[in-house]
């Protein structure tokens, strides 16, 4: 475990407000700049970062405010739709979730189209959702309601999933749209087939609570989480039992993400503490980790589309950490 000297951000950008969940669009936004939303008590903002990897004529990071949105309470979870673009008619869409058990679908053109649909069902607190990656018209949420629901961008279920525990992770395959992961808290992942709404294989972390999963999008074979205070790493052609198992945090592991960039690239974070969150960015084939940072009051984790950085949120505001391939 790591308790050593960490490394400051290697950019940061001011906030207005305390920040609690910060999204890269995992998506091309058709233009050279990644669409990036981060939300807290109240707010969403959206903007479009840029950084001196990308562009010779930046210092440092360029951060460009598209749009603040007021946001009723809280911001939880977001989630990209696929349809944002900035080029030909600029359109921004993301879905949301807060504590009122409510998710809500926000649709911008930047001028004068708005649109807020609010969609109801969940009985208890929402963890964490995803749009369907190729069209983008079909959401997945999962809850502490021990349910995933599958939802269209009119709000009505088209499908639910009972689970055995608390549903903390969803993930949709890049291409099989019928294709979803659910992690639940007991230590359970499965995959669903949406048409038949049976699980079709599942893992085992052995250890719980599962507080955090992700599908590794370059190479579905890879699933990855944090329970307790281990990553676990699982190659599904395998085995159901994790190939990989690391502690990580002594205070608990919180969220585990894959790079987007690089599929044996991974960042997890610390549960927050009373101070900070400690992140560590991980390379499967290092055994200590690459890079160790921590953030104030650190809250959610996100990977930039293409460069391997990651994001963190924090109090009043965002820290990036570039790493190496």
């Amino acid at each position: 475990m790591q308790e050593d000297s960490s490394r400051s951000p290697s950019y940061t950008v001011t906030c207005e407000d305390y920040v609690h969940v910060v999204e890269f669009s995992p998506f091309s936004s058709g233009s050279p700049a990644s669409l990036l939303a981060y939300g807290g008590n109240q707010y969403v903002v959206v903007g479009t970062c840029l950084f001196q990897e990308e562009d010779m004529e930046i210092e440092g990071v360029e951060f460009n405010v598209l749009r603040a949105f007021h946001h009723d309470l809280r911001v939880d979870a977001l989630a990209w739709s696929p349809e944002s673009r900035l080029d030909r008619i600029p359109t921004l869409r993301f879905c949301t979730a807060a504590a009122d058990r409510k998710l809500r679908l926000l649709t911008s053109d930047l001028q004068d189209r708005h649109e807020v649909k609010v969609m109801e069902g969940h009985t208890s607190y929402i963890n964490h959702l995803v749009f369907e990656p190729t069209e983008g018209k079909q959401i997945a949420s999962v809850s502490d309601d021990h349910t995933c629901r599958v939802w269209d961008l009119d709000g009505k279920e088209s499908c639910t999933l009972r689970l055995r525990s608390p549903g903390v992770s969803v993930c949709w395959h890049p291409e099989e749209a019928l294709k979803l992961m659910v992690a639940e808290k007991k230590g359970t992942i499965r995959f669903y087939d949406l048409l038949t709404q049976q699980a079709i294989l599942s893992l085992d972390c052995g250890q719980s609570p599962l507080l955090s999963a992700d599908w590794c999008l370059t190479n579905t074979i890879k699933v990855g989480a944090v329970a307790g205070n281990d990553w676990l790493i699982w190659d599904i052609t395998r085995s159901s039992y994790p190939q990989e198992k690391r502690p990580a945090h002594v205070d608990k592991a919180r969220l585990f993400k894959w790079s987007r960039a690089n599929e044996n690239l991974f960042a997890t974070t610390g549960c927050p503490g009373k101070i900070s969150t400690q992140l560590l960015i991980h390379h499967l084939g290092h055994p200590q980790p690459v890079t160790v940072g921590s953030a104030a009051v650190g809250s959610g984790l996100s990977w930039h589309r293409t460069l391997p950085l990651c994001a963190i949120g924090g109090d009043r505001k965002l820290s990036f950490w570039m790493t190496e391939m």
